[in-house]
């Protein structure tokens, strides 16, 4: 018998990565970059204003006494008001001690978001800006509009500014030749808005990796069918290829295959051409296994293995076709199918889709009650997790935790948030002992 690791090595080293291929920047969320990207252009490309205001010069508002001198004894005053409810940009703080009466400045001119028109500011001048708009050259500050009164086409300042205050200055968040996103990045929202800020629409990524599901049995009917009797509906190709899609696959579910061997292999050699992954659920014991088992030996190697765990220990895993496509054959129980394919088929999709650290996190919970195994293999137990408000601690009560239990019931597993890992060496926890538990998807 193999041992989990074990078998995960063999399925590591069967990883094929999908050839790049370059897509529109809105498709590329969650896929890695396969090249390294670097701003060409500023970002800013200008000067911009950061709040509704008045563009200014700062050494126009220092604050003077009656004879036009700046004014070193200066009585206390107010704060400056904030500009904005919602406005996150804030300046250095203004002293406390600060005279309102500034010289008034005339209002020359006015400079909307998305203005071509240069302006030039003169001294003891004031231009309005809307938010994003290009600063008038020499202008150095933004001063908001509630803090200034306006009379006509002149306003009185009510509180200095320093230079720099609102303005996004040119090349604070991206200069030219900057990385912007690396080689190997699992393209976020972040990255993705700095690819359209330096006017980039396509970029070179590594597809999320193509996954074939299908189910085979002469029992199996699709879902949209009245089952006859004998008959039961396909369950195992709608769950693996969910679990696919959740695990940042491409998934296509082939659904239920049927027919002579003929057919049955003309399927199979279709799907080795369009899939990096695929996976067969039904293939491990039965008739519709032994059928199976021909067909696939002559399209390449597939070896049925055990593997020291439960649910899901009777296994196959080979390459088909001339591209050594990582081939997958799966028990028909739904509960050993989704076992096997958190345990292997995930970390596959994770590998080919470069994210080398992308397996699940894994914590430590104190079980409710306790939970049996079987010797020898690894246990992966259904549970749920849940958190001590008081303590803060995490707790886990395993469901169907007896050895004895049924394992094929798919119902407490669509309850379950949790996988408890009980090792080969262990048979039985009990209550209140300490367990590695393993997230399923964000449900925890």
């Amino acid at each position: 018998m193999r041992s989990v690791e074990e078998q995960l090595a063999i399925i590591a080293d069967a990883a094929v990565t999908p050839e790049p291929v370059r897509v529109a920047i809105s498709d590329s969320l969650g896929l890695r970059s396969a090249e390294e990207v670097r701003g060409d252009r500023q970002v800013p490309g200008f000067n911009q204003a950061a709040i509704d205001g008045y563009a200014v010069r700062a050494v126009d508002l220092v604050p003077r006494d009656a004879k036009g001198a700046p004014a070193d004894d200066r009585p206390e005053d107010q704060r400056p008001p904030e500009p904005l409810p919602d406005e996150d940009y804030e300046p250095d703080r203004r002293s406390d001690r600060e005279h309102r009466k500034l010289a008034e400045l005339p209002v020359v001119g006015d400079v909307g978001a998305g203005s071509h028109r240069p302006l030039r500011l003169q001294p003891n001048q004031a231009v309005r800006v809307e938010t994003g708009a290009p600063v008038p050259t020499l202008s150095d500050a933004i001063i908001p509009e509630a803090w200034v009164e306006r009379h006509g086409r002149r306003i009185r300042p009510l509180f200095p500014v320093k230079s720099g205050d609102f303005i996004h200055r040119a090349g604070t968040d991206v200069l030219e030749g900057d990385v912007i996103v690396s080689e190997g990045t699992v393209i976020g929202p972040a990255h993705i808005g700095l690819l359209a800020a330096v006017g980039r629409s396509k970029v070179l990524v590594y597809p999320r990796p193509r996954v074939a599901v299908m189910s085979i049995g002469q029992e199996l009917i699709d879902s949209d069918r009245t089952p006859g009797r004998g008959q039961v509906f396909d369950v195992n190709s709608y769950s693996l290829a969910a679990a696919a899609e959740e695990a940042g696959a491409d998934a296509h579910r082939v659904g239920v295959i049927a027919g002579e061997p003929r057919r049955l292999q003309e399927i199979m050699e279709g799907q080795i051409l369009r899939s990096e992954i695929i996976v067969i659920a039904g293939a491990v014991g039965g008739s519709a296994a032994r059928r199976m088992r021909d067909i696939v030996s002559n399209l390449g190697d597939i070896e049925y293995t055990r593997v020291a765990m439960h649910p899901g220990s009777t296994q196959g895993f080979g390459l088909l076709g001339p591209n050594k496509v990582p081939t997958f054959l799966l028990p028909s129980n739904p509960v050993g199918s989704l076992i096997i394919f958190e345990t292997m088929i995930r970390p596959l999709i994770q590998y080919e889709a470069g994210r080398r650290g992308g397996r699940r996190r894994i914590i430590q919970a104190r079980a409710l009650h306790g939970v049996s195994s079987m010797p020898g293999r690894r246990g992966f137990i259904r549970g749920q997790l849940m958190r001590d408000r008081g303590t803060d601690e995490y707790l886990v009560d395993p469901l169907g935790a007896s050895a004895g239990a049924p394992q094929h019931l798919l119902g407490s597993f669509a309850e379950a948030n949790c996988l408890i890992h009980v090792p080969e060496d262990v048979v039985g926890i009990a209550p209140g002992d300490v367990v590695d538990v393993l997230f399923l998807s964000n449900r925890a």
